[in-house]
């Protein structure tokens, strides 16, 4: 059974960057939202294994996107990591306490990202 990956990224080119790195490590089963809201509505029909979001989207945030995937899922699953581009914008704490399982800057190699994913237990 593959790992599903919900990203939520709203920069379209992230998108397309993130999604060639995780389906050349293996992650075929990716899908794709663009703010908070449609992250939110295709968690809920996705049903993903692990949710990517950043943390600026328009409309609600990345951190009010995990609250209510966890709202909704409960604690266990999916998997959820917070992603951001701005290093100081990382909030640990607010991550964790929102429910998320694990965090990662977004960097140009997008190695943290991959790594975050395998730490969640993404196969």
């Amino acid at each position: 059974m593959s790992t599903k990956i919900l990203v939520i990224e709203d920069n379209d080119q992230d998108r397309k960057i993130i999604g060639r790195y995780l389906k050349k490590s293996g992650y075929e089963d990716v899908v794709f939202a663009e703010s908070g809201e449609e992250g939110v509505a295709k968690a809920k029909v996705e049903n993903p294994d692990i949710v990517v979001s950043d943390t600026m989207l328009p409309g609600i945030d990345g951190f009010e996107v995990c609250r209510q995937i966890r709202e909704h899922f409960g604690p266990d699953t999916p998997k959820i990591i917070i992603m951001t581009g701005a290093v100081d914008a990382v909030d640990a704490v607010k991550a964790k306490k929102m429910g998320a399982n694990d965090y990662c800057v977004k960097t140009s190699d997008y190695e943290p990202l991959l790594d975050a994913v395998k730490n969640v237990g993404g196969s």
